[in-house]
């Protein structure tokens, strides 16, 4: 698989990944191994960063549409995760509201489709 595939899916930022990992393909082995055996540097980059959008989304509690709309970096250590936890600027709460709302929605809307199905099969 290309690096920035096998980047995605480890959770890791690719830029920041060592060259020989960056300028070479990834066999399904060779990512089976990193997952299961990681080495140094990628259990490194993972505890500190820098981490990709995905995941620095995630940390903060808000979607990537959100990091985006704040103008944040495409990219952030989790020391700058930490930092913007504490400091909590407006654009993150701002954000992290809108998440739970849409969190809410879609239990709400994920409830009402249970029921429905349960309906229809003839259940409670």
């Amino acid at each position: 698989m290309k690096p920035e595939t096998a980047a995605k899916k480890l959770g890791i930022y690719l830029q920041a990944a060592p060259a020989e990992f960056r300028e070479g393909l990834v066999t399904r082995t060779q990512f089976l191994e990193l997952q299961a055996n990681p080495p140094e540097w990628l259990v490194e980059l993972r505890r500190t960063g820098p981490h990709p959008k995905q995941v620095v989304a995630q940390k903060l509690g808000i979607s990537v549409s959100g990091l985006t709309r704040a103008g944040a970096p495409t990219s952030m250590t989790t020391a700058e995760i930490k930092q913007l936890l504490e400091q909590k600027p407006e654009w993150l709460v701002v954000e992290r509201a809108t998440q739970a709302v849409v969190h809410e929605e879609n239990a709400r809307i994920k409830f009402e489709r249970r029921a429905k199905s349960e309906h229809r099969q003839g259940g409670v």
